[in-house]
């Protein structure tokens, strides 16, 4: 039988294996780190806004022709409207934040930098659409094809139709901008957009729309 041979590391040996360990153990923590970081940094330049849509994206809306459907900017805290909820009074309805003041102009501030023409602004006739239009757009008519769909299931149907109905009005070369509600933008096209985010589709025959791509100028 053959004993094993147990090496013994002498003192000295033990304090550089014990050293390496703690530098094998602080490269792995440093390697993670910088992973972490990377990714993060990923994350930062990846997140959607004006500067980072594409070329071909921007190209498409400076030939106008298109409908940017864009959703409401940042609201007061909560889902759907308040009890007693009035459309002719702002103060019964979720509302603007500061914030969301701001992320609207810096929309309409992306379009007007690259030149993008704009023939008709449309919003849902909420409080809160009607002042992200005009924030963003300097002014805005509004559409009850455009209201809220959030609790109201039961009108989908009608009102999708009235949106493309409301799509199919389009006369001028520029693009159309219709301001809703992510409840709403999602009937029509089947996308759920982040507050003030816009979503540029080409009208179809038949109310078809085709999906061109997604713009957020604000920064979170």
């Amino acid at each position: 039988m053959h004993r094993l041979r147990v090496s013994r590391l002498r003192p000295g040996h033990r304090v550089r294996a014990a050293w390496r360990a703690r530098r094998d153990t602080l490269r792995g923590i440093k390697r993670a780190l910088l992973a972490l970081a990377a990714g993060a940094l990923c994350a930062l330049i990846g997140l959607p806004g004006a500067a980072f849509a594409s070329d071909e994206l921007w190209a498409l809306l400076k030939g106008g022709g298109q409908v940017i459907l864009m959703r409401h900017a940042i609201t007061t805290p909560g889902v759907g409207d308040p009890p007693g909820m009035r459309l002719d009074d702002c103060s019964t309805q979720r509302n603007l934040t500061d914030e969301g003041r701001r992320h609207a102009r810096q929309a309409g501030e992306a379009l007007r930098a690259r030149g993008v023409p704009v023939d008709r602004v449309v919003a849902s006739p909420w409080c809160r659409c009607v002042e992200t239009a005009r924030l963003a757009f300097g002014t805005a008519e509004t559409s009850p094809a455009l209201g809220n769909l959030y609790g109201n299931s039961k009108n989908s149907a009608p009102q999708v139709r009235a949106m493309q109905a409301l799509i199919a009005e389009r006369r001028g070369a520029g693009n159309l901008i219709l301001v809703s509600h992510g409840s709403t933008i999602s009937a029509l096209t089947g996308e759920y957009l982040d507050t003030a985010e816009m979503l540029v589709v080409t009208p179809q025959d038949g109310g078809r729309l085709v999906s061109r791509g997604r713009i957020a100028a604000h920064r979170p």
